[in-house]
């Protein structure tokens, strides 16, 4: 009974030695680099699509569509080539937060899926990865619109 014991603290102390051998340590501080160089690279492409579109006449909202719209389809083709998962697997969250993180995790799926079909692949899976973030985006601003309505009928907005 006592050797069975003997026998499974030497296993768990096998198992943690291997699970910190194979698990990959990450710093911390250089992730966080790679993420404020990649978000502000695509920051600062966004700002030399406003200043063109400025530039060419186009007022601040127009301007702002465009950018929005460029940068989106940046994304997509750069994710259909296979580029884009490359700079996310690089810089983390600074490719993924920004609105072409929203584009590579809806084009992501529709590319992966295409091969089972229009309605089986592509229709069924594009949103697998962005519709949790759409569904808690309209949840919240709904929530949040129902608390501002209650406040301004109470008086207190």
């Amino acid at each position: 009974m006592e050797e069975t014991s003997m026998e499974q603290k030497q296993k768990q102390k096998e198992y943690e030695k291997y699970v910190k051998e194979v698990t990959p340590t990450h710093n911390l501080w250089l992730q966080m680099l790679k993420a404020f160089v990649v978000g502000g690279i695509i920051c600062c492409i966004g700002q030399f699509i406003l200043n063109y579109a400025g530039s060419l006449g186009l007022d601040k909202q127009t301007s702002g569509s465009w950018c929005s719209l460029i940068l989106v389809l940046l994304s997509v083709i750069l994710t259909g080539f296979g580029i884009y998962p490359k700079i996310v697997k690089w810089g983390g969250a600074g490719a993924l937060v920004p609105i072409t993180g929203f584009a590579n995790s809806v084009a992501a799926p529709a590319i992966e899926y295409k091969a089972e079909g229009q309605v089986f692949g592509i229709g069924c899976k594009i949103f697998t990865i962005a519709g949790p973030v759409i569904l808690y985006g309209i949840f919240s601003s709904w929530l949040l619109g129902m608390i501002y309505w209650a406040g301004k009928c109470f008086g207190v907005f």
